[in-house]
């Protein structure tokens, strides 16, 4: 049997982030861009050589990107929307950051997230374009590999169904047509990769997991009947990840070489079509066993008797020993991770620790022994060790989760009612303007909080600053003419961080950062106990700030399921249970605002929506918890403070039901680069509570105008009535620039006044 160890993707990121700092050196004019591509060759290859070194196999090659994998493939197909025309003279860079970030004349493409990730993708407009292949990166990174290092990768691409399915524009007759443009352009890249020398290409396609109808199904079956027939020498190995299999029976028999299945997230389903099935005897089978989407390590001798069931079921001669899906979703390495605790960095596993557990796999399935003697007594010690802890066995939390009834989902007055009192408590004007939360983390703010955690300078001496910093904000939105105004959260690095900084359960990294979107990383935090609240977390710097201003100030929270799905989850309870864990303990802060005279309190989940399974069938039962999480921390609250919450970019037309549920005074919509839609959408599903749709892109360094603005609050005006009508930015304001910030508002608190004067004068 031939049994050979890979993994569907590599971080890009950097061991040091040197990804996203050689980006970001570019896009200060820092570097010219040969030093740019340069810098980038170099980092591709190092990163390549690492996963040599460790051991693996067979390389992926073309995970690499300089943005946005599905970015990389709309333009590689000409897949340019007409607008970015206007570009004089613009290089094939130019014109691709530009729909990436935007410019002074054009505003960038559409963003959301990938799947059930906190991974945004920029999304591909086609508008009958005529398509071409304009540079084959792919090919260029394969022979890169392959000259430079002797590496004979396996090219992966995003496969056509999975394009397509992401792609916006269409309609149902072009979309045929876009599938026939698309496949001789597939088969072109793939032959020019066989023709330069690779055994295998992946084609990722983790559409496949999702809901599909049969018409989907006999459209994917044309579309690999055709995309083979054209290349009759290509190894292809169809990859899908996140889920199970769809349709196990007819999607393993594509005529292609091989397929790739998650045995972790998709395990079950998978197991059972593989027993009711089989599995074509003449394919490879990549097994995904090692989790790319958590950081604890392997249960080893499990793992190994997944893989010998798998064997046995599929009887299978070539079989692969893989990740569940890209590890671009953990962190680089644990080896800066010194300082955390020993019993929880002995259950961690990185990128690179994930890589060591396939090779061990792999050479045990291959030899029948370990390479290193007690390597699996040592992984199940190592998970056996965490999962006693007394971190873990907080009684009191526990007490408290068991004692959770019904009526602690609901607040006591309907919203019909509490607009009334809140209205004449809070005394706004029409069309109230406010910001998401966040101000510019200026480099003055970042370095004075870098000496702070180094102790170079007191904690008095960080207070001062961040107050003075915070009183600075307060009066710059005071002079801009805002309604509803925010401290900034200067003293804060993260907005899931900050919080888990305060409560128990929680670990810190120094380095293990991910992506998000573009050159944006987090370091998300590690829940690994019980989670409890303390102590006041935002109180003093908002009380702080509302004694600066006349007007109200918004108590800023991160929502349970944000923090949820934005960090690190322990697995030994189910995330429902931690989640009401988070629930109790934002319930107490928000009575910890109130009770110091707050009286708008936003609490954000803008990450919501990707914690939603693939499934539809399977959306009820998350959705009901993740739901009654949020209401959990709410429902305590007065009758007259405002409840606000924000979510961030993730399709909302199918979502309208649970926001509408989360039962929130007011919520906030980052739409800026999809306002149509959500404006259609809502002309058929209206929504009764009070709703901001997000009026500025605000991961766009551009400054919209006043007019600009004003279109997108009179095509809001047909759907959202005034008394629930509220002024925003799509975000916070965190990654931008001062200037552009204050330049921003101040157009948006204009095309406020120009609505209302047009409103009064009507």
């Amino acid at each position: 049997m031939n049994i050979i160890s890979n993994v569907i993707g590599y971080p890009y990121i950097g061991a040091t982030r040197e990804w996203k700092q050689t980006l970001e050196k570019f896009w200060k004019k820092e570097i010219e861009e040969d030093v740019f591509e340069e810098q980038l060759k170099t980092i591709r290859l190092n990163r390549l050589k690492r996963q040599q070194d460790l051991g693996l196999q067979l390389i992926t090659i073309g995970d690499f990107t300089k943005y946005d994998r599905v970015l990389d493939l709309a333009v590689m197909f000409n897949i340019i929307p007409k607008r970015y025309d206007v570009l004089p003279n613009a290089s094939s860079l130019t014109t691709y950051y530009a729909m990436a970030r935007g410019t002074d004349e054009v505003i960038a493409c559409e963003m959301t997230k990938w799947f059930n990730t906190n991974y945004h993708y920029i999304v591909p407009k086609y508008e009958n374009q005529e398509l071409f292949l304009t540079n084959n990166y792919i090919l260029q990174q394969f022979e890169e590999a392959k000259n430079e290092l002797g590496i004979i990768g396996k090219p992966t691409i995003i496969g056509p169904y999975t394009f397509v399915d992401l792609a916006k524009g269409y309609d149902e007759k072009s979309r045929a047509a876009f599938f026939l443009k698309l496949i001789p352009l597939y088969a072109q890249v793939i032959q020019q990769l066989v023709d330069a020398g690779a055994d295998w290409i992946q084609i990722e396609e983790p559409s496949f997991t999702k809901n599909l109808e049969e018409d989907e199904i006999l459209l994917i079956e044309e579309v690999y009947k055709q995309l083979t027939e054209a290349l009759p020498h290509a190894k292809i190995l169809v990859q899908t990840y996140f889920e199970a299999l769809t349709s196990f029976e007819r999607l393993s028999n594509l005529p292609v070489a091989g397929i790739g299945l998650d045995f972790v997230h998709g395990k079950t389903e998978n197991m059972k079509s593989l027993l009711q099935h089989g599995f074509p005897k003449n394919k490879t089978l990549s097994i995904g066993i090692i989790n790319g989407r958590d950081i604890w390590s392997a249960n080893l001798a499990e793992a190994v008797s997944t893989i010998s069931t798998v064997k046995q079921l599929s009887g299978v001669n070539d079989l692969w020993i893989s990740s569940s899906c890209s590890l671009q979703h953990v962190p680089v390495t644990k080896k800066s991770e010194q300082n955390l605790p020993h019993e929880l960095y002995d259950a961690l596993a990185f990128a690179d620790e994930k890589i060591r557990e396939i090779a061990h796999l792999t050479n045990y399935i291959q030899h029948g022994t370990w390479a290193k003697e007690g390597i699996v007594a040592n992984s199940i010690k190592a998970i056996e060790s965490l999962a006693t802890h007394p971190i873990r066995k907080n009684e009191q939390v526990k007490n408290l989760v068991k004692g959770i009834k019904d009526t602690d989902f609901t607040r006591t007055v309907p919203f019909k009612e509490r607009q009334v009192l809140q209205k004449k408590s809070l005394n706004l004007p029409d069309y109230p303007t406010t910001t998401i939360g966040s101000f510019p983390q200026s480099q003055l703010v970042k370095k004075t909080r870098a000496a702070w955690r180094k102790k170079e300078i007191t904690d008095e001496q960080y207070e001062a600053f961040v107050k003075e910093e915070t009183a600075r904000w307060i009066q710059i939105q005071e002079e801009i003419g805002l309604d509803v105004l925010v401290h900034g959260e200067f003293e804060r690095t993260d907005m899931v961080e900050y919080f888990g900084e305060h409560l128990t359960g929680f670990a810190f990294t120094k380095n293990a950062w991910v992506v998000s979107y573009g050159s944006r990383c987090v370091k998300p935090p590690i829940i690994y106990g019980d989670v409890e609240w303390t102590h006041a977390m935002t109180v003093k710097e908002v009380v702080e700030a509302q004694k600066l201003t006349s007007k109200y100030v918004k108590g800023m929270l991160t929502g349970p399921i944000t923090i949820l799905n934005w960090s690190f989850v322990r697995d030994d309870i189910s995330r429902k249970e931690v989640a009401f864990q988070l629930g109790l303990a934002i319930q107490q802060e928000v009575k910890a605002l109130e009770d110091a005279g707050i009286k708008i309190i936003q609490i954000d989940e803008p990450a919501l929506r990707e914690g939603l399974p693939l499934r539809k069938e399977n959306w009820a039962e998350y959705l009901q918890w993740a739901v009654d999480s949020f209401k959990l921390a709410t429902s305590k609250v007065a009758i007259d403070t405002q409840i606000h919450t924000h979510m961030c970019y993730c399709e909302f037309n199918d979502f309208i039901d649970p926001i509408r549920a989360l039962d929130a005074d007011v919520i906030s919509l980052e739409t800026s680069r999809s306002h149509g839609e959500l404006i259609d959408s809502l002309k058929v599903h209206p929504y009764e509570l009070g709703i901001g749709l997000g009026v500025y892109d605000i991961h766009s360094p551009r400054v919209p105008s006043i007019s600009e603005i004003s279109s997108i609050l009179e095509e809001s005006l047909a759907v959202i009535p005034k008394d629930q009508f509220w002024i925003n930015p799509d975000c916070g304001l965190k990654t931008r620039h001062e200037s552009e910030t204050i330049a921003s508002l101040t157009n948006m608190v204009e095309a406020a006044k120009l609505l209302r004067a047009q409103v009064l004068s009507v």
